[in-house]
C-alpha cells in the first residue's frame, strides 16, 4: 500500500503547481514507515530526476515574428519582397486600393514537421473588384519561385479549407456548421494549424474546420511555413502574433 502511495506522490511532483515541501515530508513519512533508509537517498535522486525529464520535455513556444522588421522571412519569388511591410506590429500585404496581380507568398526561413502553428488574421477587401481570399501554406516547398505544399484556406467560400497549391487542388472542405456563428469575415479571427504525423487538424477561431489524414507517402510531410495573397481583388490580409511549438 505503501509503495502504490510512493508512486502516487511521483505522479504528483510532475505537476508545476506540486509543493516541493509537501512531497519532501511525505517521502519522508513513507520511506521511513517502510522502505529500508539505506534506499532513500537512491530514490529521491530517482524522483528528483524524473521530475527533471518531465520538466525538460515539455514543448516549447516561440515567437515566428519580431513585431518590428521580416527576420526570418522571405518572399518566394524576390522579386515581391516590396509587397510584403511591417506596420503596427502586423505583416501586410495589399492596400485595398490596389487590386492584387499575382499571389504573392512570404515564407519562413526554417521548416517545420510536427508543430501547432497560431496566429491573429484579418483579410479586408472589396469582393466586389475580384477575388478576396488568402492563406498560410505550411509543409510547403519551394521550386524556384513556386510553392508548393498544403494551405489553411481564408475568405469566403473556403474558410477552413486544406488546398493542396500547386499540387492535387482542394483536400477538404472546412466544416463552418459552427464556426459560422463566430466567423468575423472583415474582422480579427485566429488560425491554429496542428500537425503530427500524417494527421493535419484546423481551427479558426478555437473551432475545428479539418481533421484530414494523409494517405499519400509521397508527399512531404516536412517544409516551410508561409503568409499568402491571392490574386484578384483589392485586398488587404493582415497576420500578427505569428508562433509556433515544435511537437
Amino acid at each position: 500500500m505503501s509503495i502504490l502511495l510512493f508512486y502516487g506522490t511521483l505522479l504528483d511532483l510532475t505537476l508545476p503547481q506540486y509543493d516541493n515541501m509537501q512531497f519532501l515530508k511525505q517521502f519522508q513519512y513513507f520511506g521511513s514507515q517502510d522502505l529500508p533508509k539505506r534506499r532513500l537517498p537512491l530514490l529521491l535522486l530517482f524522483l528528483l530526476g524524473s521530475n527533471l525529464v518531465v520538466a525538460q520535455s515539455v514543448p516549447k513556444t516561440v515567437s515566428l515574428f519580431d513585431g518590428k522588421t521580416l527576420t526570418g522571412w522571405k518572399t518566394v519569388d524576390p522579386a515581391q519582397q516590396k509587397l510584403w511591410y511591417v506596420a503596427d506590429s502586423m505583416i501586410i500585404s495589399g492596400d485595398r486600393q490596389h487590386k492584387i496581380p499575382e499571389n504573392t507568398y512570404l515564407q519562413t526561413a526554417k521548416a517545420y514537421e510536427n508543430f501547432e502553428f497560431r496566429c491573429l488574421f484579418r483579410l479586408t477587401g472589396d469582393p466586389k473588384t475580384g477575388m478576396i481570399n488568402s492563406g498560410i501554406q505550411y509543409r510547403s516547398v519551394i521550386d524556384g519561385t513556386k510553392i508548393i505544399g498544403y494551405q489553411a484556406d481564408i475568405g469566403d467560400g473556403y474558410w477552413g479549407d486544406i488546398y493542396d497549391e500547386h499540387r492535387r487542388g482542394k483536400l477538404v472542405g472546412g466544416d463552418l456548421s459552427v464556426l459560422k456563428r463566430l466567423l468575423k469575415p472583415d474582422g480579427w479571427n485566429s488560425y491554429i494549424i496542428r500537425c503530427t504525423g500524417k494527421r493535419h487538424e484546423l481551427y479558426i477561431n478555437g473551432v475545428k474546420t479539418c481533421d484530414y489524414i494523409e494517405q499519400d507517402n509521397t508527399i512531404p510531410q516536412k517544409g516551410v511555413i508561409a503568409v499568402q495573397i491571392h490574386s484578384g481583388g483589392a485586398a488587404q490580409v493582415e497576420f500578427r502574433d505569428l508562433t509556433i511549438t515544435e511537437l
